[in-house]
């Protein structure tokens, strides 16, 4: 095979490689808690390997990006995918949707969930 044809092919089959390990945001659910606080509970897959490779945190952002909070994850998930965990906090009134960014400790952040819009 001509290596000018080859190379393109590698070259995204490379880039497939280096993002399948990355942190899934799989289902996030938004509850009110009361006086502008929220109960967020994010579900995340991803193949944990131990502590040398594992999702360690996710992170809700507004519609503009900013950080309105962080859920650091303590330890590896190795036999519990995919796992759901909880973060209290204050959403703004002014704040209509979030999204999710799951982090794992090798590849840094993974892609942000779609949209999901505060009940108030």
């Amino acid at each position: 095979m001509n290596k000018w044809i080859l190379f393109p092919i590698l070259s995204v089959m490379a880039c497939g490689l280096a993002f399948a390990d990355s942190p899934v945001v799989e289902n996030v659910q938004v509850t009110a808690m009361g006086a502008d606080r929220w109960r967020i509970d994010v579900t995340v897959s991803h193949a944990d390997s131990g502590w040398q490779h594992y999702a360690n945190g996710w992170r809700i952002v507004d519609e503009a990006g900013e950080e309105l909070g962080f859920r650091v994850l303590y330890h590896p998930h190795e036999s519990e995918q995919p796992f759901t965990r909880g973060l209290a906090l204050h959403i703004p009134n002014a704040v209509e949707s979030i999204r999710v960014q799951a982090v794992d400790s090798v590849h840094g952040t993974g892609s942000l969930s779609e949209a999901v819009k505060i009940p108030r």
